[in-house]
């Protein structure tokens, strides 16, 4: 919502003046937030979980997936990163490439890119064959005995080319995880409260009946300040609470960060900046697929909102 935007700075140091405490105290801030939050998701994903950054918001994914599938195992698509603590470095092939490879828990996928994926434009159902990659693995990893908790993806891949996966994907894939005992887990860290103008969530672009079993949030959520959240439904809470062991984060959802995440959405809503978002992407895409047109070193223009990537490319054929 901008750099020093008055009233984020106005909410923070207003709740800075009144209270800020650990989180095993009570505060309304932390309920209305939730609450203000839950708006924009669908129904089912109810239960939330503050905390301060993108990287604790993923790592507290993986721990729920495991504790309500009882596995292990998850599938990432290539070139995608999803933090910086040692559990998210693993994976993301982004970087664990480059530090110790490839643990056997994790498989990869291809990213569904049709423009320089395994399966592009001109094939007959990109769709298809894209989330029967995932199923393969799937099967893959059932014969060599090791069962998949969870299938984790951003919601747009950013790291991995700003590409945005055709519309159907994700509900092939999570019906092919859903048969394997696994969950599905949408990483918004980067691309969620509407930077993609149409809708809120990234994941939206898929269709209304596509709903992640959880969600992530970071980055924006705060508009710099230290916040984060994980969105997942009762029976994946309730599995989580069973251990006996409870979630605690000193400072996650304290009040002075609820102030600002509730300052954050008035602004989104009362600034219009989803339509902003709209109206400023299409315009830069416009003007992106007008140089397309010139050069032919442009050989791909995509995006959605202000996600937008752009290919520089040696050769139109290949």
């Amino acid at each position: 919502v901008g750099h020093c935007h008055p009233d984020i700075v106005k909410a923070a140091h207003e709740q800075n003046q009144l209270l800020n405490t650990n989180s095993r105290y009570l505060h309304d801030n932390l309920v209305d937030y939730a609450e203000r939050l839950s708006r924009t998701l669908p129904e089912k994903l109810c239960i939330f979980y503050f905390l301060n950054s993108g990287s604790e918001a993923n790592d507290l994914a993986l721990r729920l997936a495991r504790q309500y599938t009882k596995h292990q195992d998850v599938i990432v698509l290539d070139h995608a990163y999803h933090g910086h603590l040692t559990t998210l470095i693993d994976i993301s092939p982004y970087k664990f490439r480059n530090l110790e490879g490839q643990k056997e828990w994790v498989h990869v996928a291809p990213v569904p890119d049709t423009y320089r994926g395994l399966y592009r434009e001109d094939h007959e159902d990109a769709v298809t064959a894209y989330a029967d990659e995932v199923k393969n693995i799937i099967e893959h990893a059932h014969k060599r005995g090791r069962k998949i908790a969870k299938f984790f993806v951003e919601s747009l891949p950013s790291v991995g080319g700003q590409i945005i996966p055709p519309a159907g994907y994700f509900q092939k894939v999570a019906e092919h995880v859903h048969k394997a005992g696994g969950v599905f887990i949408a990483d918004e860290i980067q691309v969620g409260f509407g930077r993609v103008g149409k809708h809120f969530w990234a994941f939206q672009l898929q269709g209304e009946d596509f709903i992640p079993d959880i969600v992530t949030m970071g980055k924006p959520i705060g508009n710099g300040h230290p916040l984060a959240c994980v969105a997942t439904t009762k029976e994946i809470a309730e599995a989580f609470a069973a251990t006996g062991v409870e979630y605690f984060n000193t400072f996650g959802g304290n009040p002075v960060s609820c102030a600002i995440g509730l300052a954050v959405l008035d602004v989104i809503e009362k600034e219009h900046l989803q339509a902003h978002a709209t109206e400023v992407g299409n315009f830069l895409m416009k003007t992106l697929k007008e140089q397309q047109i010139k050069h032919p070193i442009i050989g791909d223009v995509r995006g959605c909102g202000l996600f937008i990537g752009v290919d520089l490319i040696k050769d139109q054929a290949e």
